[in-house]
């Protein structure tokens, strides 16, 4: 006999079978879902508003022909921009025999935009990349900066960082490019 008077009330206390009818656990599943709202609340705490915090390490995607330079340039500040570490990550080259690759242009956009660390995309000038580039970008509001020089693209990320709204990086510096 049950200790609620009768029969066991079933959304009190489930039985966990290993498929096979044999028991594994017993539980209660009101303690499965709190346990899932509580971790939930967890995730929402740590994602809070603000922002990007002291010592974050934020990414640069430069395209090829620019990596050379704009690592040089990150080296010379020691890899940082005020508070915050920087990273340059040198994407595949989409030029194969002096021909424009759309799926290389496409997959360093994605790429970018993927990465949640992602604060700029440093770009060669080119409209017909450009074209194909920016949307993918601004899917993801990643600012970009075109420049011929790595060294001066990144520069110009470098000094624009440590100015920018830390609660919103990657608008802050979309607004500062005139890129919204």
């Amino acid at each position: 006999m049950s200790v609620l008077g009768g029969a066991t009330d079933p959304f009190r206390i489930w039985r966990k079978t290993d498929g096979a009818g044999k028991a594994l656990r017993w539980a209660r599943p009101g303690a499965s879902v709190a346990a899932v709202v509580a971790c939930c609340g967890l995730l929402v705490a740590g994602c809070g508003s603000s922002g990007v915090s002291k010592d974050a390490t934020v990414t640069a995607y430069v395209e090829a022909p620019l990596c050379a330079g704009a690592k040089q340039e990150l080296a010379k500040h020691d890899g940082r921009a005020g508070d915050l570490r920087v990273r340059a990550v040198c994407l595949s080259n989409p030029r194969e025999a002096r021909q424009l690759s759309l799926a290389t242009l496409g997959a360093n956009a994605r790429r970018a935009t993927e990465d949640s660390t992602a604060v700029a995309y440093l770009e060669a000038p080119d409209s017909k990349a450009s074209r194909f580039v920016h949307p993918i970008l601004e899917t993801a509001e990643v600012p970009w900066i075109s420049n011929n020089s790595g060294a001066a693209a990144m520069s110009r990320l470098l000094t624009l960082i440590p100015d920018a709204d830390s609660g919103s990086l990657r608008q802050s510096l979309r607004e500062e490019l005139n890129e919204t």
